[in-house]
């Protein structure tokens, strides 16, 4: 079975675990705080992916940084995979459920890539053409600048992209001066 499929299984387990204690919240927040830490932190992804590393070990390393910050259902949660061998697979679990959760309450993920920074307005304007398009609750925007855009800008959500480019334009304009 895939990383994927199995992290997405065991992130549902942890929103389903997490309702029955109504800790749906506080359990997004430590998985957004995992993801940011393992970014932020690669060696303790390869700690995490490691079987060399005995499983207390990683228990230990996992309590020692998220035990004060996160809610006991996460530190349990930690364990659990640990203690089962499938700790490789902590970091796909938390993205896995930030997805999820983000599904349930109907927020969406919005990538907009400009030749320059998005104004207050456009940044508006995007949010308000998502939600209706969508029907999404909320949305999130995650800004991308690439001058070789020269100007317009790419909005990707989910598996739909919108290319509404100078440069995209200008390739296209470029094959059909060719045929």
């Amino acid at each position: 079975m895939s990383e994927i499929k199995v992290a997405s299984r065991y992130a549902k387990s942890l929103i389903d675990l997490a309702v029955e204690n109504n800790a749906l919240e506080a359990s997004y927040n430590d998985m957004v705080l995992f993801e940011k830490v393992v970014d932020e932190t690669p060696e303790l992804e390869a700690i995490l992916k490691n079987p060399i590393v005995p499983l207390d070990k990683k228990t230990g390393i996992l309590n020692g940084v998220f035990a004060d910050k996160v809610n006991k259902l996460t530190i349990a949660f930690f364990k659990i995979v640990v203690n089962k061998g499938r700790s490789s697979i902590l970091f796909a679990t938390a993205k896995q459920f930030v997805q999820q959760y983000n599904l349930i309450k109907g927020i969406v993920t919005a990538d907009v890539t400009t030749a320059t920074a998005l104004s207050a307005a456009a940044k508006e304007q995007i949010v308000a053409i998502v939600k209706r398009e969508l029907g999404a609750n909320e949305v999130i925007v995650k800004e991308k600048i690439d001058e070789k855009l020269i100007g317009g800008f790419v909005l990707k959500v989910g598996d739909k992209q919108f290319d509404a480019s100078i440069a995209s334009g200008l390739s296209k304009l470029k094959k059909e001066f060719a045929h």
